[in-house]
This record gives structure tokens, C-alpha cells and sequence, in this order.
């Protein structure tokens, strides 16, 4: 099972396309999985025949779950193009396979360290059974292709290994975990705390009276678990906002069509908040951040995460990368692309992670404001209110008048671990300003 996102730890099996005995291709598509956020296609990593699915559909399977075994006749091959003897054809799920019989391989990601350096089965095997830890195996150099380490590169490695005196063998000190453990313990509890979540056990309650009964759908668990695991570490804090936006909204009233015959998009006001967040999260820096342990990390890019409706009222969050980098007409493209494409069920596991700071447009349910939770591991997320005409008192030099306004309320939740008051409120302050501002002559 294949990782589909930085957040993904399972997912579903919606349907096996190919069969067992089918012949499948490199990247033709052997089944189709979903996630709490995407629904995507698992292609074939290699040539061959499909010999057994362990899954039926419908199954939920952990990430790096074995769900599928493939036939190959393929054999690793060195880097002088010479195939090695029969011992290399190793399969993933037994240390040896002769050449005479199919070589497996798993339908997941290949065995590869940290670095993205690929070891094949029969190497980890032999590295297993001589007690050569990772650390050590990344120094064994490799005459492979692309470096890498052949079985006799693993072999001509144990006997140089076995000639050295014991001290000159690389160490792995079994001290070295205690003393990282004590050197983190000031921060125990913070880097600790998520991964000690569990959700508390629920209460059971008695019912009555007429009802049905509705089993949540796959999404609306894990928006459930996410939230609540949300509401959990950080230290939610909203402050709001009133905006007059009067200057925007006639802005746009006057020149939507132009606007549309010049780019072929619709221009709603969600690009035109993205703008302005965009620009006070540079003057912010802080608040486009996330949190590991104790450390605080300011992200470079700014890649906004905007909230959308689905048709069954799930919501999903796709992110507009590099918003930073992007004009208005840049910014009303990707953000209507990615609703449609999100209402449609067609958007790409990267599409929606990455994010470091999410608007939630609220007003187009017809809210006034609201108290929005935090998409993690991001520290902060707006939400913009309904926009209403409403009177409101003006200073002119000849006095004060009231006059209808339109405004809305902007709600900023953050995280008080790293963001205080202070900070939080300026930020949203900042975003305000910025819409009020608003130039009606600007050209677009």
C-alpha cells in the first residue's frame, strides 16, 4: 500500500482493476484506493503477471501493507549488464528464491534507506543475518547501477569486515538512545504529546424517541479524528475582526466580466482574501510556521490551504502551492481549478498537503463568522464571514453620517503555544486593512 501524503497512515480499497492471473504493465493501473482526502489509481511497478491480492474491497490496509504479489522474469542486473547468479533473484517476501522459480516483488515502494538508496531484498536479507545495521550498510559502496549495492559489493564488504581488528569495525554504541533520551527530557512532554493522543473512550448513551440511524462515511471519520485530534495539541485561541470592504466589493462588481473575457475565470472574492493573506503572512512570519517538539519551524514557502464544501457535505482542503508567486489572476485560477476539481473527486494526493496556512470562506454558506479549527501541523487558519450591507457611522469634513456599508467579520484561529494575543490579533488586523484598502481604480 502505497503512502499517498505526509498525514496518510491507511487506506481503502475501492476496486481491484486487474485480476490474479491478468498480465500487467509498468504503471498500468492494478487498483484504485482512497484516503480521508483523495481517491487515487495504484499503478504496477513492474512488468509481469498478477499472482495474488490479499485484500478484497472495501478492506482498510495500513501504509506499507504487502496487497499484492507479482510475477517477473526479470533478475537484477550489474552494472556491465552481466545478470548476477541465480541468488540475486530474491524475492521481497522470502530471503531466497531460486532463479528457476517466479521472482516477487510487492506492489509498495521498493526497500530504500533515508537517502532514497535502493537495496534489494536479497542485500537487506544478508545484512540482516550478519547484524550490519543501516548506518553501516550506507558506507558499503556499491558497483551497481545508480551505486547501487550488489550482492557481491555486500560479500567483498564481510570479508574485509571480518579481517579488521574489532575495533576498526564501525560501532553502534547502545548508550547513544539513553543519552539522546536525556538531553530531550526539558521537552518530553511537548514532543511527546502527539503521539501520546488517544482519543478518549466514548460514553454510552442512552436514546429515544423516533430516529435513524446513519453510519459515517470513511471521510467523515477521519475528519472527525482529525479535528479532535487538533482541538488536542494545540491551544486554540480566535480573535475577530469587523472589515469594511466597500471599496472591494464595487471593485469587483465593475469589473468581474473584463475579467472573466480576459482570463476565462470567474473572479470571487476567495482570491482576492488569498491576496491579502498572502502578503500579511510575509509581514508575519511567524504565523506561516509549524511546531516539532520544542522547535518552532518558519516555512519559506507560503502554500495556502482552502477549504471546500463537497457535494455529500464533506469538506476537503486542497492547497494553492507558492501563493506567494502568483498574481490575481494566477490566484483565481488555481483556486477555482482546485474547487472544481475537488467537487469532482479528480485532485492528486500532492495536492493537498503541504499547506502551511488555510482560509475557510464561510460566508458563502451565508455565516457571519465563525471559530475555526486548525488544519495540523499548520499554527494558524481564517475564516471569512458573509459580507452585509449594514449602516455604519462615516467621518467626513463636514461631519459624521451613516451610510450603508458593506462588511464582514474576519475569525483568526491560532495556536497559543507560539502565537500570542498580540500577534494573532495584529495579524488579522493586518488582513483586514489590507481589503479595506482596496484601490477601486486599480486595473486588472
Amino acid at each position: 500500500m502505497p503512502k499517498m501524503g505526509e498525514s496518510i497512515i491507511e487506506a481503502t480499497i475501492l476496486k481491484w482493476i486487474k485480476q490474479p492471473g491478468d498480465e500487467v504493465e509498468q504503471e498500468e493501473t492494478i487498483l484504485e484506493i482512497a484516503t480521508d482526502k483523495v481517491d487515487s489509481e495504484v499503478p504496477s511497478p513492474v512488468d509481469g503477471k498478477l499472482l495474488e491480492v490479499r485484500f478484497k474491497e472495501g478492506d482498510v490496509v495500513p501504509v506499507g501493507e504487502v496487497i499484492a504479489l507479482i510475477e517477473t522474469d526479470s533478475v537484477e542486473e550489474s552494472h556491465n549488464g552481466e545478470a548476477p547468479d541465480g541468488e540475486e533473484a530474491a524475492a521481497a517476501e522470502v530471503p531466497y528464491v531460486p532463479a528457476a522459480e517466479p521472482v516477487l516483488e510487492t506492489v509498495a515502494t521498493k526497500p530504500r534507506d533515508g537517502s532514497g538508496r535502493f537495496y534489494s531484498p536479497l542485500v537487506l536479507n544478508i545484512a540482516r543475518k550478519e547484524g550490519i545495521q543501516m548506518a553501516e550498510l550506507e558506507q558499503v559502496p556499491g558497483s551497481g547501477r545508480g551505486g547501487r549495492v550488489t550482492k557481491k559489493d555486500i560479500l567483498a564488504y564481510l570479508k574485509q569486515r571480518q579481517e579488521q581488528p574489532p575495533a576498526e569495525q564501525v560501532p553502534t554504541p547502545p548508550a547513544q538512545p539513553q543519552k539522546q533520551a536525556a538531553s530531550a527530557a526539558p521537552a518530553t512532554a511537548i514532543r511527546t504529546a502527539a503521539a501520546a493522543f488517544q482519543p478518549p473512550a466514548p460514553k454510552t448513551f442512552q436514546h429515544s424517541g423516533a430516529m435513524e440511524v446513519l453510519e459515517m462515511d470513511r471521510m467523515r471519520k477521519m475528519i472527525a479524528e482529525n479535528m479532535i485530534y487538533s482541538t488536542h495539541v494545540s491551544a486554540h485561541v480566535t480573535s475577530f475582526v469587523e472589515a469594511d470592504v466597500t471599496n472591494l466589493v464595487q471593485w469587483r462588481k465593475r469589473v468581474k466580466d473584463q475579467f472573466f473575457k480576459q482570463y476565462g475565470e470567474k473572479l470571487t472574492f476567495t482570491p482576492l482574501f488569498l491576496q491579502a493573506v498572502v502578503k500579511a503572512l510575509r509581514e508575519h512570519p511567524l504565523i506561516n510556521a509549524s511546531v516539532d517538539g520544542d522547535r518552532i519551524l518558519l516555512k519559506k514557502d507560503i502554500n495556502i490551504g482552502i477549504a471546500v464544501a463537497l457535494p455529500n457535505d464533506n469538506l476537503i482542503v486542497p492547497v494553492v502551492k507558492h501563493a506567494d508567486r502568483l498574481n490575481l489572476a494566477g490566484l483565481a485560477a488555481a483556486v477555482n481549478d482546485l474547487a472544481r476539481r475537488a467537487r469532482e473527486n479528480k485532485l492528486k494526493p500532492q495536492e493537498l498537503e503541504g499547506g502551511t496556512y488555510t482560509l475557510s470562506n464561510v460566508g458563502t454558506f451565508g455565516n457571519v463568522m465563525g471559530t475555526p479549527i486548525i488544519m495540523q501541523p499548520q499554527l494558524a487558519i481564517l475564516a471569512t464571514g458573509a459580507i452585509r450591507k449594514l449602516p455604519a457611522v462615516l467621518e467626513t469634513p463636514e461631519g459624521d453620517v451613516i451610510a450603508i456599508r458593506h462588511k464582514m467579520f474576519l475569525s483568526h484561529s491560532y495556536d497559543h503555544r507560539v502565537i500570542d494575543g498580540a500577534l494573532g490579533g495584529r495579524f488579522v488586523r493586518r488582513v483586514a486593512d489590507l481589503l479595506e484598502a482596496w484601490d477601486k481604480n486599480t486595473e486588472i
